[in-house]
């Protein structure tokens, strides 16, 4: 028999109300021990919390929600009180020495729910994302995958493959009846069905994956030595995240800031020098640093010689120093150390770029994952074949890729890694 689990799900104390939710088949017994007869389901009641010895332990608002519709689909019991920690913890003691009762793992509510099939992945997915959100680009993608935005797409993909399938399959099990249609009309039909399809799942994976509002869009700073660099790090910043210097060669590694504007989150990125040396430590610099304009979402470049990407910001530094006032051409604009609107300006370039980058909020929130298997879906549909037993073959091909976005066969692996993200109580 499951373990019954309890955790404090409305976050840690203190705070004005701690809820203790409980899941699991003695989720009720747990629930009587501590507050004795419970109300009736889904009916909040004022109880006496006690320990197995009788001594009270608080007042609390107790709510019993019987399996299986409830979040995890077992028997759930919650118990809403006073939020000091001496008080939760005190209830934590008492619901640990009930038999069968243990202390949740971080994300083993919701893992239930995903086994219990109250939930799929996409939307476990989508709630990790929505407890980590910092941004309101961050939480609006996690509601939308909280929402079953996803889930839904997928399930009407999954039917009309489906109904395709089924007709496939009519076709070689009974073509010689005569209540099945057949023939070359009946088999054009269907793949020409599955082509619009693996056309549409397609250019739903060209769509930006939320990846980037994740883990945030990556700026970075290039150019040679002494370019400003750092310079520009700390104003884009706003604090002072590196050592700024006339000395060449200064900054010899990566440095990162992540910083939030507009609703949306950067990690911006100063590098080294670019140029030729024999200083070993200083040629791992310039290697790393090489490695991050290959890598990055946006290159702010600070050298007077051509960007090393096309679609590079090519950005004017230092145009306070004497013989560098005026802006050449090519740049985008120029930055002055005794000027601030410059660098205003420069993050409003930043902001319009990188709103393509990133998907729009009536986009399908699709994570890199999904949009893997969205290709492989798309790929495996796009082969033009009148055969029924290929024809076929392709259509279960693409619905094995679509059902494993909602997780109909997610390794206990992936699994592990996504509610290790979690809270303990969620």
């Amino acid at each position: 028999m499951r373990d019954t689990i309890f955790a404090v799900s409305s976050g840690r104390p203190p705070a004005a109300i701690g809820v203790i939710r409980i899941s699991g088949p003695a989720a009720t017994g747990a629930g009587e021990a501590l507050a004795g007869r419970l109300p009736a389901p889904r009916e909040a009641r004022l109880r006496v919390l006690r320990d197995g010895s009788g001594a009270i332990l608080d007042q609390a608002m107790v709510i019993r929600f019987d399996g299986p519709h409830t979040a995890t689909g077992e028997d759930l019991v919650e118990l809403h009180c006073h939020g000091g920690r001496a008080v939760v913890a005190a209830v934590e003691r008492a619901l640990a020495v009930v038999p069968g009762c243990r202390l949740a793992e971080p994300g083993e509510f919701t893992r239930r729910a995903l086994a219990n099939g109250q939930i799929d992945l996409t939307e476990a997915e989508g709630l990790a994302d929505l407890l980590e959100a910092e941004t309101e680009a961050q939480r609006v993608a996690a509601i939308a995958a909280v929402e079953g935005r996803l889930s839904r797409q997928v399930g009407t993909w999954l039917d009309e493959l489906a109904g395709l399938s089924a007709r496939i399959e009519a076709i070689l099990d009974h073509d010689d009846e005569d209540d099945v249609a057949g023939g070359e009309g009946e088999i054009a039909a269907i793949a020409n069905g599955a082509r619009r399809l693996g056309s549409a799942i397609a250019a739903a994976a060209m769509v930006p994956g939320v990846e980037r509002l994740r883990n945030g869009i990556r700026v970075v700073i290039a150019g040679p030595p002494n370019a400003g660099k750092s310079t520009l790090l700390n104003r884009l910043a706003e604090r002072e995240m590196a050592i700024v210097s006339p000395i060449a060669g200064t900054t010899r590694d990566r440095i990162e800031a992540a910083v939030t504007r507009g609703g949306l989150p950067y990690l911006l990125c100063d590098t080294a020098g670019l140029t030729q040396t024999d200083d070993l430590v200083e040629a791992i610099g310039v290697e790393r640093a090489a490695a991050a304009i290959e890598g990055a979402d946006l290159l702010l470049w600070l050298g007077d010689d051509r960007p090393p990407r096309e679609d590079a910001i090519w950005v004017h530094a230092r145009a306070d120093l004497p013989g560098r006032e005026t802006m050449p051409g090519g740049r985008a604009l120029a930055i002055r150390v005794d000027v601030d609107d410059g660098v205003d300006r420069l993050w409003s370039l930043i902001a319009d770029r990188a709103t393509a980058l990133l998907p729009r909020a009536d986009d399908l929130p699709l994570r890199e994952r999904h949009r893997g298997l969205c290709r492989k879906a798309a790929d495996a549909l796009s082969d033009d074949t009148r055969d029924p037993l290929l024809l076929g073959e392709q259509l279960r091909r693409a619905r094995v890729d679509l059902a494993a976005i909602v997780g109909m066969d997610a390794t206990e692996l992936m699994l592990d890694a996504l509610f290790t993200r979690f809270c303990l109580g969620k």
